[in-house]
């Protein structure tokens, strides 16, 4: 017993001696955290997570996640030590280009790294869908006597994540749906990069947690690997609500003078400091990055025995293959990211119709087809199912009493659904996550890291412009197109027909690695006769020439959503008036600007300088395909909209086949010039 309390001492002190000359070799990083949480994260991987260091992506293994992101040299030194592909040199080298040690974790770039943090609360809030997840995936696949679905999902949160309101949104609704396949390990150190919590954070943190339904444990002493056992054992056999355990911790735990201090938070300890704090454990001063000949043998250890629960479950899977093909089959697709053979057939194609409809109302119809074919897609809305229409009508809910629900209620809590959603999809789910696009502002934080981490998400946002109406600014998006269109791997598709809707969905359903915002209507758009009109796949290629001039054009109108219908009907009259017009759709930016250079020449002739875009929304971004620095030629927004119907604000904001046509004319006249 007492040479296993030595080597667990020597390999929670492997942890703070690496965060310390890593972040001190790197002139920046937050060592204190590390320092003061070393035996809490070494406790919980050695005693009770079941993990592969040789197979990181186990599908059964217990999900870690470090939501307090700064404290990332904890992280790096757990995986090292036990046995991780992330060696002493990738410490050495923390923080710098390349490195597999970033300055917070970055999934993707490290093998045992579950998920991107760093924006406080966003892995907490992630957690909750992984547990979420699990629940879905254990009571969809696991059958009596063929169970190989049973995971826990630990997350460590520190004082900021408590502070950051996204904590409090997905805390409830975990509480509410009673997820006891997870547990908290909140790190109490009353330390902030200001100072003392007491600045700004008084709550009683354990109130709160029994508010939203938790089960609430408390660890006075991080160092009390007893007690530590003890609590997380008691987490995991709470079988009707989630647990968090409250640890108390000293940040720079061992430092003579900056433990329990701010300047041990966001800053290299220094040289004289650590040497003292070394000298502390009883390590030699003058040794840096030093790893133990013992713990280097428990490293051993571990690889060995996460190949033996890898084998086990492997057995598991074996016989679960024999008895039910069908969902072992159904099993290995979700976790390759595959889809049914036949799955595409499915989708419908809608009929030409003048009056058509909301593309709201045609993607519900879209995604209940995909919803038939593919067991794994699943989502649900912010509030507002009835109005994004994104529930899945054969569906059931997904609540405490029924976990293989595919409608998911998110309540009114739009940040905490995009990191839900993102959690579930690192869980190897497709989901989706709805909500107004004037939100999507809520939800932002949770895309970006989606982009980050290159999770194939879908983001539902409907009523998408000032054709909201009645409800006035507040509710109508204007500058939200241009300021997701800013953001590095998302692909924002803006359809203006249900053809090219469904077209879109096939695209989005075959990702892997990246997430969409599909902007959709409330309003009622044509479906569009393609007997007159390019087939809908042209969308594909982000934009497409809908209609073509009968000679060379005068003038390119380029139009997405709604507002093409405008520039069809400018089309008939410049026409009519013997005006050579072509209609271009681009229902996504970012897939045009993918294209070689040739087709994007071939839809945007360089020679053709007079050029309308039409569009509900800001102008912002739409220079570089009108070839002018000025506003000539665009028709958006430069402020909000306002309370009144749909069609009296286009009128009112000048969205007008006259205008259009007016504006088309003194465009070719200044290019002739």
């Amino acid at each position: 017993m007492k040479e296993k309390e030595n080597l667990d001492q020597l390999c929670i002190d492997t942890v703070r001696t690496l965060s310390m000359d890593a972040v001190q070799k790197a002139n920046s990083g937050h060592p204190g955290a590390p320092m003061g949480l070393a035996p809490v994260a070494f406790k919980l991987w050695d005693r009770f997570m079941r993990h592969t260091p040789q197979n990181p992506d186990w599908p059964n293994r217990d999900r870690f996640v470090l939501s307090a992101g700064h404290a990332s040299m904890l992280l790096y030194g757990i995986l090292h030590i036990f046995g991780y592909d992330i060696s002493l040199d990738d410490i050495k080298n923390f923080r710098q280009l390349h490195s597999k040690c970033a300055g917070h974790p970055e999934y993707g770039l490290a093998p045992g790294i579950e998920v991107t943090t760093g924006p406080l609360g966003q892995g907490a809030a992630n957690s909750v869908g992984m547990a979420m997840a699990e629940r879905w995936l254990q009571t969809y696949f696991n059958r009596p006597g063929n169970e190989i679905i049973n995971y826990n999902i630990f997350a460590i949160a520190g004082d900021g994540c408590m502070m950051e309101g996204i904590s409090g949104e997905s805390a409830s609704l975990a509480g509410h749906l009673g997820l006891s396949n997870l547990v908290w390990l909140y790190d109490s150190n009353n330390i902030t990069i200001e100072g003392e919590t007491s600045l700004a954070f008084s709550e009683d943190v354990a109130v709160r947690f029994k508010s939203y339904g938790w089960n609430v444990l408390h660890v006075q002493d991080a160092n009390d690997l007893g007690a530590l056992e003890k609590e997380i054992q008691a987490a995991i056999d709470e079988a009707n609500r989630p647990s968090i355990i409250i640890v108390d911790s000293h940040i720079a735990y061992g430092s003579p003078n900056k433990q329990d201090s701010a300047g041990a938070h966001g800053s290299p300890l220094g040289e004289d400091e650590i040497r003292a704090t070394k000298e502390n454990y009883g390590w030699d001063p003058d040794k840096t990055f030093y790893v133990p000949d013992e713990v280097a043998k428990f490293k051993e250890d571990m690889v060995a025995k996460g190949a033996k629960l890898e084998e086990e479950w492997n057995e598991k899977m074996k016989a679960y293959a024999e008895a039910h093909p069908d969902l072992a089959k159904q099993f290995d697709m979700m976790q390759n990211c595959e889809l049914p053979e036949d799955w595409e057939t499915i989708i419908p194609e809608f009929p030409a119709d003048a009056k058509g409809l909301a593309t709201r109302e045609s993607s519900s119809k879209i995604l209940n087809t995909i919803a038939d074919k593919i067991p794994w897609f699943m989502g649900g809305s912010a509030d507002l199912g009835p109005s994004t229409k994104t529930y899945i009508k054969e569906a059931s809910s997904f609540n405490k009493e029924n976990y293989g629900g595919r409608n998911f209620h998110f309540g009114v809590r739009e940040h905490a659904m995009g990191a839900i959603i993102n959690g579930m999809s690192l869980s190897k789910l497709r989901p989706y996550g709805a909500t107004f696009f004037v939100f999507s502002d809520y939800v932002r934080p949770a895309i970006r890291l989606s982009s980050l981490m290159k999770q194939p998400v879908v983001y539902i946002f409907t009523h998408d412009s000032i054709g909201v109406g009645e409800d006035g600014p507040t509710h109508q998006p204007v500058e939200h197109l241009a300021s997701l269109r800013a953001m590095p791997g998302l692909d924002v598709i803006r359809p203006s027909d249900a053809n090219e809707l469904s077209v879109m969905w096939k695209y989005i359903m075959r990702l892997k690695d990246r997430p969409v915002a599909l902007v959709l209507s409330r309003q009622g758009m044509p479906t569009l006769d393609r007997s007159k009109y390019a087939p809908a796949d042209g969308a594909l290629k982000g934009a497409y020439v809908l209609i073509e001039s009968d000679g060379t054009p005068d003038v390119i109108l380029i139009g997405t959503g709604s507002e093409m219908q405008i520039c069809l009907d400018a089309y008939e009259q410049l026409t009519n008036e013997g005006i050579n017009a072509r209609v271009v759709s681009m229902p996504c930016c970012s897939l045009f600007q993918s294209q070689d250079k040739e087709y994007r020449e071939k839809v945007l002739p360089r020679s053709v300088k007079a050029r309308i875009v039409v569009e509900a929304g800001s102008t912002f971004g739409w220079h570089g395909y009108t070839g002018r620095e000025d506003d000539c030629g665009i028709f958006g927004l430069k402020d909000f909209g306002a309370s009144a119907p749909a069609g009296e604000l286009y009128k009112e904001f000048g969205f007008t086949t006259e205008r259009v046509v007016q504006v088309a004319k003194n465009v070719i006249k200044k290019n002739k010039k």
